[in-house]
């Protein structure tokens, strides 16, 4: 790992320890278990996505309701470290912790907060299953669960989320910033970041 990256990591590590200790942004289980027609789907940006900061990405919306949407980007990571390491950070036993983490952009607000989607055969106090393949939790014991083989199967930490007002996300999509796909484990979880955006869009073509 290079060492602008191990600084990044660094960083990131702490900020994670006051971030998921501190439990924000305020998404509670009831606002999170409402149904939407958003929640649980898949942005993809479109060409005519004006606004940089979501170029090409591929964004997956753990809430969408009357009061606004929140979704993570999936498809940026930017550094990666020991799972230990963050372990360490937060003053939690890291005993037989093994394997590195990728620490994704899940967005421009708030890139000191941090989220983890895992999959939905995990599940522990503060966990919200989102549509019965992907949850979302911000107990650090995740971390560890993982470290030592025993978490989910499938995980991505992401430091930031992507957020819209009342009705933003919508007027989003109807102008053709964003393609709306069904949300799929593969593109959450699945490999080759790089690839993403593309095979998202060939999905998203077959259905315009």
């Amino acid at each position: 790992m290079s060492r602008l990256a191990h600084h990044a990591f660094s960083l990131a590590a702490l900020l994670l320890c006051v971030v998921l200790l501190s439990g924000r942004p305020q998404l509670t289980q009831g606002a999170l278990a409402q149904e939407s027609a958003l929640t649980g789907q898949m942005l993809v940006a479109t060409e005519r996505m004006l606004d940089t900061r979501f170029a090409e990405t591929v964004i997956y919306i753990v809430d969408h309701d009357r009061n606004g949407a929140f979704g993570l980007i999936v498809n940026r990571p930017y550094a990666e470290g020991p799972i230990s390491a963050l372990l360490d950070s937060f003053g939690l036993e890291h005993d037989d912790v093994f394997g590195d983490i990728t620490v994704h952009h899940g967005g421009p607000v708030d890139t000191g907060l941090a989220f983890i989607l895992h999959s939905a055969e995990y599940i522990i106090e503060g966990t919200l299953v989102i549509d019965g393949l992907v949850a979302f939790t911000r107990n650090p014991e995740v971390l560890r669960d993982i470290g030592i083989g025993k978490g989910p199967r499938r995980s991505l930490l992401a430091f930031g989320y992507s957020g819209w007002g009342p009705g933003q996300l919508d007027g989003e999509v109807q102008r053709g910033d964003w393609l709306v796909i069904d949300g799929d484990p593969e593109f959450v979880f699945g490999p080759n970041s790089a690839a993403k955006w593309r095979r998202a869009m060939d999905r998203g073509d077959d259905f315009i």
